[in-house]
């Protein structure tokens, strides 16, 4: 669709939605969808613990768990330009505790803070981590500000110990289904991330039959399936939202447009019965156990869960679910 209109990417004052640091981005951050955006960022899984915790002579904003490890988080926020004030407090905050993981998340980054954060990895030991995060908000036309978490700091062995968080479950603990559904994702994540698309491999493989990931709104996401049973894998977009018949319809509206910039016919599941929904293409008669046949099945995922969020992210930020009405409805299948 060459002549088509297309919407162009325009940059929010982060102070034009948060007016204040700690009952505003703080208060948003602290939100499970949206610590789970950050969280996503940094290929870990983080649960709230406290706000505004006390930390020796300072609070911290949020302290949170990382989940699997129990290894505590702190969050430091700025909606300004990184200063020496926060970096001092994220040296106290070092020094009180016996081991944490300390994330600071600012509107930019100046280079010696940066450097000092690389700096502070290189000279402690594992127990401490350091995070420089820098954080932007976006919109098309008029759609909802929509975040974007930008590391611009981090240790230098982070990919080598999130391997090595994912197997921290012992083997012994696992069934065989189990263990061969970790690898399987492991190695989808390295084909995503030598195939240089919008979603990257840093998560941590699960041991499900699924694994999920960000297409920059919350209530939507990108999944990837292996259904053994049925000889398929699958690539989807679902929305898991009180509005999602809504939000379903919305879409569906634009099919043809749709279908014709993604290339091809996706399969369309309102799923009436359920509050969800999802656009999927399945890929039949494969056998996701099959190792030797992995390379194929990966690369098969990783270019269609690529075209999904090509597709589908610049459409799902412009989504209100008040423009649907119940006379748009289309006819029940």
């Amino acid at each position: 669709m060459e002549n088509s209109p297309r919407g162009r990417l325009e940059s929010v004052n982060l102070r034009d939605t948060w007016t204040t640091e700690d009952r505003g981005f703080t208060s948003w951050l602290a939100r499970p969808e949206n610590l789970g955006m950050l969280a996503e960022t940094l290929g870990v899984e983080l649960k709230l613990e406290a706000r505004e915790q006390p930390v020796g002579p300072y609070r911290a904003d949020l302290l949170c768990k990382q989940i699997g490890s129990d290894a505590w988080v702190l969050i430091e926020n700025q909606l300004e330009r990184t200063d020496h004030t926060h970096l001092g407090q994220l040296l106290t905050y070092a020094a009180d505790l016996e081991a944490v993981t300390i994330i600071w998340i600012a509107a930019s980054f100046s280079d010696k803070h940066s450097a000092a954060l690389d700096w502070l990895n290189r000279i402690t030991d594992d127990d401490f981590r350091f995070f420089g995060i820098e954080i932007e908000l976006w919109r098309i036309g008029n759609s909802p500000a929509a975040p974007k978490f930008n590391v611009v700091s981090k240790p230098n062995d982070w990919s080598r110990s999130l391997a090595r968080s994912a197997r921290a479950v012992e083997d012994a603990e696992l069934s065989e289904t189990q263990k061969w559904q970790r690898k399987y994702w492991d190695a989808l994540h390295r084909e995503l991330n030598e195939s240089n698309g919008p979603i990257v491999g840093n998560k941590a493989p699960q041991p499900d039959n699924y694994m999920e990931y960000s297409v920059g709104r919350t209530e939507f996401s990108l999944r990837a399936t292996v259904k053994q049973r049925d000889a398929q894998i699958q690539a989807a977009l679902y929305i898991e939202a009180d509005d999602d018949k809504a939000f379903f319809g919305l879409l569906e509206r634009d099919k043809e447009a749709i279908e014709s910039d993604f290339g091809e016919h996706l399969d369309w599941q309102k799923l009436p019965q359920n509050q969800a929904s999802r656009i999927a293409l399945t890929h039949d008669e494969v056998d996701p156990t099959a190792e030797a046949d992995w390379p194929r099945q990966h690369q098969w995922l990783a270019n269609k869960l690529n075209a999904l969020h090509r597709v589908f992210a610049p459409r799902i930020v412009k989504l209100d679910a008040a423009d649907w009405r119940d006379d748009d409805r289309a006819p029940e299948d």
